[in-house]
């Protein structure tokens, strides 16, 4: 086994070692709960290790290093799912859903009518989508948000993506604010999707918890969890 995939198997190891104990403590079943390996900045051969060692969710930010990424990946002969985790531009629409199986950060009216109307002409299959969700309140931050009318109003977007033909609501996303902790922002967002899946039954998915707060995220209820440096290490720099 080449030397990076070792080092590679070593943090997955313990990482699903975690992720195990954090589902027993909350009386959850580990199957429910999806590793997104987050690979932003890592190279293309980190992505094939982790297909290699059985990880086939990997999720990028950027769609100018996701999209070669995939071409990439699939050039290699294997098949993972992609899942566009980062705040995603109307103009990168017709990009992301030529490899996206699962995008993680729709919080605008427009933004999802851009994407419904991109993937309606560029897919042949319906896309998968999450709105991002601001649990503070804090739309400048990213994500939608519960009160108001405007643009930004959470379940605006969720009937905007629900309406297209070319989406499906999947779910919810959150990041923790900084100044929450995270058992606070979790429990939000749990909230928040049990109300979301009452207007919308299969909006199942609750996309919370990186590398440091995994635990509070599978104890409310995550279904999706973004890990980078916990298992890749310390990010490379961007340029």
């Amino acid at each position: 086994m080449p030397e990076r995939q070792a080092e590679l198997a070593t943090s997955l190891a313990r990482l699903r070692t975690r992720i195990a104990d954090a589902c027993t403590a909350a009386g959850r079943d580990r199957a429910d709960v999806t590793l997104v390996a987050v690979t932003k900045t890592y190279p293309v051969s980190d992505v094939l290790h982790l297909a290699r060692l059985g990880v086939r969710d990997i999720g990028e930010n950027r769609d100018q290093e996701a999209a070669p990424k995939a071409v990439a990946v699939a050039a290699e002969g294997e098949s993972v799912r992609w899942h566009f985790v980062g705040q995603l531009q109307r103009n990168k629409c017709r990009s992301v859903v030529g490899y996206a199986d699962l995008v993680h950060s729709v919080d605008s009216v427009r933004l999802a009518g851009a994407l419904g109307r991109a993937a309606q002409r560029y897919r042949e299959a319906p896309l998968d989508v999450l709105v991002q969700v601001s649990v503070d309140g804090d739309a400048e931050r990213g994500g939608a948000v519960e009160a108001g009318e405007d643009d930004r109003q959470l379940d605006r977007v969720a009937d905007e993506v629900a309406g297209s033909a070319a989406l499906r609501l999947r779910g919810v996303m959150t990041v923790a604010p900084l100044d929450w902790t995270p058992e606070r922002a979790f429990a939000r967002l749990a909230e928040i999707a049990d109300r979301l899946r009452a207007h919308h039954p299969d909006a199942t998915l609750v996309s919370a918890g990186m590398s440091g707060d995994l635990e509070p995220a599978i104890a409310f209820g995550a279904t999706h969890l973004r890990v980078g440096s916990a298992l890749l290490g310390n990010r490379p720099t961007l340029r």
